[in-house]
């Protein structure tokens, strides 16, 4: 039941900082914040459900920085999202065994998008694309045709799609990611792999529901304290689903590593499931072997 110590993690939501201060890693979501508090106030835009985001050290190596950082919680490897900044260049350079990479998209964007996807996939092999329905500008719901060239090409490239679903944290509508919209896009990719991001709240038992009926359906943890991770989602890792629920953190983005794998001791999986949660889901889901 307790977490194991020796399992070599692997981690499918996790940031490597550039700078200490993180006042401008928002300014593209800025157009959908309508209240003041959000515009004005916030670090970060959810930053009303995040106590204690992760304060950023100041150093002259971030990506040293964030490999040790990773290196105190048995963290194998990362996911980190890639739009061809140097420094994830540079981390993909040093570090290929430590960090894989998906690309966030925006389905707004058209051919231009899906043409980009494959350049990224072909040049620097990227494990997976992902997508923030309630944040792309103007908002694209998640079965809006102008997500289906999107699909088609994580089908063609043999990649996984990250989606985030559920109420959305930052203070913009959710409609988009309704989870029920998922059941659309599994019945007619039925090759596509999707990961849920972000908690499905309050519709984690219609996303485990989805989960029984589709079979390349998944969830990932990402954003979510363990504290705080759905009693449904634990009660189905522990029956049917020890093979579609994968961990996935938030650093530095809103929680700290020493939050995250504190609380992880206390959450009730089955011995079975820590290994599969933990590691080896994701190693199959990302074909990280």
């Amino acid at each position: 039941m307790p977490m194991p110590k020796d399992i070599r993690v692997v981690d499918t939501m996790l940031g490597i900082p550039t700078r200490a201060n993180r006042s401008d890693w928002y300014d593209w979501f800025k157009p959908l914040l309508r209240d003041a508090e959000s515009r004005q106030a916030f670090e970060m835009p959810a930053q009303y459900m995040f106590k204690g985001v992760p304060k950023i050290e100041e150093c002259d190596d971030y990506i040293a920085w964030t490999v040790e950082q990773m290196d105190r919680f048995n963290i194998d490897k990362a996911l980190v999202g890639f739009a061809e900044q140097p420094h994830e260049i540079e981390a993909k350079e040093r570090f290929p065994d430590r960090f894989f990479f998906d690309a966030p998209i925006d389905p707004n964007k058209g051919m231009d998008e899906v043409r980009r996807i494959k350049r990224l996939h072909r040049d620097y092999g990227i494990s997976a694309i992902s997508v923030f329905p309630s944040g792309t500008f103007p908002q694209v719901p998640i079965n809006h045709k102008y997500m289906f060239p999107i699909y088609a090409a994580a089908v063609e490239l043999d990649i996984p799609i990250l989606i985030n679903v559920g109420i959305p944290g930052p203070r913009i509508p959710m409609e988009n990611q309704k989870v029920e919209h998922l059941d659309e896009i599994c019945w007619f990719f039925p090759d596509l792999k999707i990961v849920m991001r972000h908690g499905a709240e309050p519709w984690d038992d219609l996303a485990v529901k989805l989960m029984l009926k589709w079979p390349n359906l998944y969830y990932s943890t990402s954003a979510f304290a363990p504290k705080h991770y759905p009693k449904s989602i634990i009660k189905y890792a522990n029956s049917r689903g020890a093979d579609k629920i994968i961990y996935a953190g938030y650093f530095p983005m809103g929680l700290s590593l020493d939050r995250i794998f504190g609380e992880l001791e206390n959450v009730p999986f089955n011995d079975d499931v820590w290994p599969k949660f933990l590691r080896d889901n994701a190693r199959r889901v990302f074909k990280l072997d």
